[in-house]
């Protein structure tokens, strides 16, 4: 079977994938099938990361409020603020109707 070498459309993919991974250190910035590898794992890492980012946001507010609530020395903990919050917003949103 001849080769056949795509000419530019596959020089145009290639290229493309080179400048995503131009960062990437050895073989992963060079080697185009490392480089696609690499691409879809950034990817995937990049996805899965944006929600661990607001789980790791959430516990340090979580940490926060308890700290500045020990700090102030008021008598009840994070989960009771939330709740008189959240009981305090909906008795605004009943008597704005």
């Amino acid at each position: 079977m001849t080769r056949v070498k795509r000419g530019y459309i596959g020089q145009r993919r290639r290229t493309k994938i080179l400048l995503f991974a131009s960062r990437f250190r050895g073989a992963h910035s060079r080697l185009t099938k490392t480089i696609t590898q690499q691409k879809i794992r950034a990817l995937v890492s990049a996805h899965r990361d944006r929600d661990r980012k607001k789980r790791d946001f959430h516990r340090l507010w979580i940490t926060r409020i308890n700290a500045v609530i020990r700090e102030r020395g008021v008598s009840y903990s994070y989960n009771r603020l939330i709740h008189d919050l959240y009981s305090c917003f909906s008795t605004v949103k009943y008597l704005h109707k």
